[in-house]
């Protein structure tokens, strides 16, 4: 068994769309549309299923904006130097809420940042061939 996606409601797809691609740098994987149910969809990630799990955007007609009430924590996203990534995605318009640095407690290294419609992720620093503590 493996997760193979991971869907947000989002209130502007396109919005959506670009903070994904053009911030965080994944690609847009595919879009679906569903006049006749008032919706649509699109998948990003930094590959595709099944090798990758993917991120489910979703856009209702005529929704702006949800309430994400208190059960959601955030979406985990590996990266080389969280420093580095959170200077990207400030040069890119986007909104860190915490700055990088150690996690309370411990050594590695983290930052949060926003998505547009309010979404938390984290930025873990992970060195290449070190994912998850396990040296590949």
């Amino acid at each position: 068994m493996r997760i193979l996606h991971t869907m947000l409601r989002v209130g502007d797809l396109q919005r959506s769309i670009d903070f994904y691609t053009k911030v965080l740098g994944m690609k847009l994987l595919r879009t679906s549309d569903n006049p006749e149910y008032k919706y649509t969809l699109a998948f990003v990630g930094y590959g595709s299923n099944p090798d990758h799990a993917e991120l489910e955007l979703t856009y209702n007609y005529g929704v702006s904006s949800y309430d994400h009430g208190t059960a959601f924590g955030h979406l985990a996203i590996a990266v080389e130097d969280v420093y580095q990534a959170c200077s990207d995605v400030k040069a890119q318009g986007g909104n860190v809420t915490r700055e990088a640095g150690p996690v309370k407690g411990g050594t590695t290294v983290i930052a949060f940042v926003q998505d547009p419609d309010g979404y938390k992720i984290e930025l873990i620093e992970r060195k290449p061939g070190h994912w998850g503590g396990v040296t590949l």
